[in-house]
């Protein structure tokens, strides 16, 4: 029989710290996603732990006492070690562990649920014996795994390399070792930091070549009605992209299965046409680098007609991701646009929980993505919301400049085509901007 090779385990053990300002709904919350994080990236929930703290600058970021439990769930300190190392551990606490199936074996990831810095880290891992993770070091992970355009490959490869720059000094901190290389006497650290500066030069230079690229295709498609799907990870916008344009997209119930921004047509085709967008999803506490890294990406929203709010309304959190998108939107100056919230995945709802969002929501569309009926209703509510923005107009199109019609059909919708001797008489429904465009051009 052939060797079955065991795939090592990663065993991450979660850790919050709850400061005077949080409360334990908020810290729960955020460490339930925290696991969904991790296990994004493959990893195990092993155990999740919180202490109470005034902040999370300290050095040690934890008590000694705390530190030297945790130690003990990775192994770094022997269970069996003499009872004056007991001395300042949360006994019960310990004891429920140690009676659970899972002291058998030990965590060998610990992920805190907040950002730390680099002497934080360094120090932390030298207690606990084990690789440490924060918050962001794990959605940049998980950024860099699921990144497939070079949009975003650049996009995320900035923000990994502005992450890792200032942690470059717990490797190299204490090396006085000095080798030849630019300029005289250079450390292995300054060398490092360098290398570190031209690669992050060389792609802020490519990601602005890229976006000047990405601008003028925008500004090729600015005549046109654009709607974008904004909203939360993981609160469906694949799965309601690809119903709503037969598209070929990515749909796993994974946080940022989809970073890639794609704009499809409408399906089945309206006159004018109506192009989607698909954005990047949002997430508490993300970081500040990834925003600004994608803040092209999610440009195509600043470009939409319409703004799709897309919430996961079986989540119990989804409230409060609807103020994490809210705020972001706000960032980008986007709090203005027109927009129609979709509760999605209603079909995990009882019939109780949908009458009582009917009423805290009455502008809301309750769809499921899967459900072809639903579908077909946020199809015409999509034109019939446009169709408000837009005003009618009669045009005289001169025979000589019938070429005209074929962007007229493109991009407006035709009321009224009438034929006379000297030409085209057509009543037609688009944007202002459109429309001025149009007499412009016949003029």
């Amino acid at each position: 029989m052939p060797t079955t090779i065991e795939q090592p385990v990663t065993r991450a053990l979660l850790i919050s710290i709850r400061t005077p300002n949080a409360s334990l709904l908020e810290i729960n919350q955020s460490l339930a996603e925290l696991g969904r994080l991790v296990s994004t990236l493959g990893f195990t929930v092993f155990a999740t732990q919180t202490q109470r703290q005034n902040s999370t600058k300290r050095l040690s970021v934890l008590g000694s006492g705390k530190l030297e439990e945790l130690a003990r769930m990775t192994g770094k300190i022997d269970n069996s070690d003499s009872e004056e190392a007991l001395a300042n551990i949360d006994e019960q606490a310990l004891d429920d562990f140690l009676s659970t199936s899972k002291a058998k074996s030990h965590a060998n990831v610990v992920v805190f649920d907040c950002e730390l810095s680099p002497m934080q880290l360094r120090n932390v891992e030298d207690i606990l014996g084990v690789p440490v993770f924060d918050r962001t070091g794990i959605i940049i992970e998980i950024f860099s795994r699921h990144a497939h355009t070079r949009s975003a490959r650049l996009q995320v490869e900035l923000a990994r390399l502005n992450y890792l720059t200032p942690r470059l000094r717990s490797e190299y901190s204490g090396d006085s070792e000095r080798h030849s290389g630019r300029g005289t006497g250079e450390t292995p650290f300054a060398v490092e930091r360098r290398k570190i500066r031209d690669k992050q030069a060389e792609l802020r230079r490519e990601l602005k070549n890229l976006h000047n690229e990405m601008q003028e295709r925008r500004s090729s498609r600015a005549q046109e009605l654009c709607v974008a799907l904004v909203g939360y990870t993981n609160a469906g916008k694949s799965s309601l992209m690809r119903a709503l344009t037969g598209a070929d997209l990515l749909v796993e119930d994974k946080l940022f299965a989809t970073l890639d921004t794609t704009v499809r047509a409408l399906t089945p085709a309206t006159q004018p046409r109506i192009l989607i967008s698909d954005t990047v999803g949002f997430i508490k506490k993300l970081p500040h680098d990834l925003i600004a890294s994608f803040h092209s990406t999610l440009e195509e929203a600043k470009d939409a007609t319409l703004l799709l709010y897309v919430v996961d309304a079986a989540d119990e959190n989804f409230r409060e991701q609807l103020a994490v998108v809210d705020e972001v939107l706000q960032k980008l100056n986007l709090a203005s646009t027109s927009r129609l919230l979709l509760l999605n995945k209603i079909d995990c709802l009882t019939e109780a929980e949908k009458h009582a969002l009917s009423l805290e929501y009455p502008n809301a569309l309750q769809i499921c993505a899967q459900n072809a009926q639903d579908i077909a209703i946020v199809h015409q509510v999509i034109q019939d919301l446009l169709a408000e923005q837009m005003c009618s107009a009669c045009f005289n199109i001169p025979y000589t400049a019938t070429g005209i019609m074929g962007e007229i059909h493109n991009n407006m919708q035709v009321l009224e085509e009438q034929y006379h001797e000297q030409g085209l008489r057509v009543t037609v429904r688009a944007s202002t901007a459109l429309l001025q465009r149009l007499h412009k051009m016949l003029q």
